[in-house]
């Protein structure tokens, strides 16, 4: 065989050109790792798993470790497992660490975290991380003695017990049982800790207490925590969490009274809730339909300075509409534009059928046209509710404009409108102009109601044999169409 011929330099650059490069994907190749690591913790006997681990070759990186830890928590014994045998390779990192305590502690095995919290101090790579996880655990299992243990002997790990680690403990303490007293136990603990440590609460220490004592609806110690907080650490306005819990806790304790007093004084110093409980608040006197207080809230949100949201309008004319209010709807309507609100389909229906539901036939006719014009346009059912009140109130060339517009712009379903319309003509006896559109009707597969049709008879019966000739006509179309 003859020997092959070293190839020219630019020859030689052509032919490593012409090789195709192959691009791996590294964060497919981790998701894949992932997955098969997962596999193997799920399907394989704790005993067997580090055998079938090394079986794979893979050396595990610190980010393969703390995502197969998040997948596992549902398999603890397992995930422990690969945890010492990944750790074998290399150290693991302080978010693996993290994870492995807070894995153990969520499954309930207190020894093993503590023996990982050991291990940690070590390591150095303990934090006030670990014990958040710690609190959050035993609180989640019920055990707010053994949390508040935790709290204690922190010092003893080298961590620092300070207003975020009382925090910390106060919060899991409060999430613990939110319905059931939790956020008394939490308030001992902030007594008992001052007493023993001088660390004074914060801000956030009584934000979270308030916080508590609103998911409990304790309006009573809502107060005293409030007062007990001006006190210690008076007026800010960057407290903003507190204020909003302890307003929400009055107003849905329905002292809507004393919340508006509490809102005179921290304008009065300086301070003010967020948006968002203006916004609840109007939410929650909606659902009871107290547009008294609404009103008296909508008000000392304005001279606070903020400007309400579309969302907030929306409530308000909501309710001014259920109690029949239409002027004030429209002054609404008429002035959140000017606050940049800009009125959406929600907005034009809920004064539309305030309008309908209370026969005001003329406004309704011209603010139907506006609707449109402004490209919000009547639902389905406030346009068959319009459709009976221009009947019944005279106007039917209107009904007629809301039908078409039904049928023109696609407003479905069409059946309640159909129906409707079909009636007001029967009541008319405007016959001729019933037919062709029943007709139509039933072209377009609208269901007519066995109701309806019997109305229908009434009408036609009316006017004689012929009118029953021509009544049957309709029902055999009717009941064919049924039958389709």
């Amino acid at each position: 065989m003859e020997e092959a011929l070293p190839l020219p330099h630019d020859a030689l650059q052509l032919h490593r050109r012409s090789i195709p490069t192959i691009y791996v994907d590294p964060l497919e190749t981790l998701i894949s790792t992932v997955r098969m690591i997962r596999d193997i913790l799920i399907r394989t006997s704790p005993h067997d798993i580090e055998s079938e681990l090394a079986s794979t070759g893979i050396i595990p990186s610190s980010d393969v470790v703390v995502r197969v830890l998040k997948l596992t928590y549902e398999y603890p014994s397992s995930a422990l497992k690969f945890f010492r045998w990944a750790g074998l390779a290399q150290k693991h990192s302080a978010e693996a660490w993290n994870l492995m305590v807070d894995l153990l502690g969520k499954n309930t095995l207190f020894d093993a975290m503590w023996d990982a919290v050991r291990s940690m101090k070590q390591e150095g790579v303990l934090s006030i991380v670990t014990f958040t996880s710690i609190f959050g655990s035993y609180c989640a299992a019920g055990r707010v003695d053994e949390a508040v243990k935790s709290f204690e002997v922190m010092a003893r790990y080298g961590i620092q017990q300070d207003a975020f680690a009382a925090n910390s403990l106060l919060s899991a303490i409060c999430r613990k049982d939110a319905g059931g007293g939790g956020t008394a136990r939490a308030l001992q603990f902030l007594e008992n800790m001052e007493a023993a440590t001088g660390i004074v609460p914060d801000e956030d220490s009584f934000a979270i207490l308030l916080e508590g004592w609103e998911k409990e609806g304790n309006v009573g110690e809502a107060k005293k925590t409030f007062g007990k907080m001006v006190g210690r650490i008076g007026w800010s306005p960057t407290n903003v969490c507190s204020y909003d819990a302890v307003l929400r806790t009055l107003v849905r304790g329905s002292d809507v009274e004393e919340a508006l007093k509490f809102l005179k004084m921290m304008k009065g110093n300086g301070c003010s809730p967020s948006p968002k409980f203006f916004s609840d608040a109007i939410e929650i006197l909606g659902k009871r339909n107290d547009i008294r207080h609404a009103v008296s809230m909508w008000q000392a949100m304005l001279r606070t300075g903020l400007l309400p949201n579309l969302a907030m309008y929306n409530a308000m004319i909501h309710l001014h509409c259920d109690n029949g209010d239409y002027d004030d709807s429209i002054r609404l309507l008429d002035e959140m534009v000017f606050n940049g609100a800009f009125p959406d389909s929600l907005t034009y229906n809920l004064i539309f059928g305030c309008l309908v539901k209370k026969d005001r036939v003329r406004e309704a006719g011209k603010f139907f046209f506006e609707m449109v014009k402004n490209e919000c346009p009547p639902s389905y059912s406030n346009c068959a509710a319009a459709i009976k009140m221009f009947f019944r109130g005279e106007e039917p060339e209107m009904a007629v404009q809301v039908w078409n517009f039904m049928i023109e712009n696609g407003v479905k379903p069409l059946d309640a409108g159909a129906n409707a319309f079909l009636l007001g003509l029967s009541k008319l006896g405007r016959l001729t102009k019933l037919r062709r559109s029943f007709e139509d009707m039933l072209d377009r597969r609208i269901v007519i109601s066995e109701s309806t049709m019997e109305s229908l008879k009434n009408a036609y019966y009316k006017e004689g044999r012929s009118g029953r000739d021509k009544y049957e006509s309709l029902a055999r179309r009717w009941k064919s169409s049924l039958a389709r």
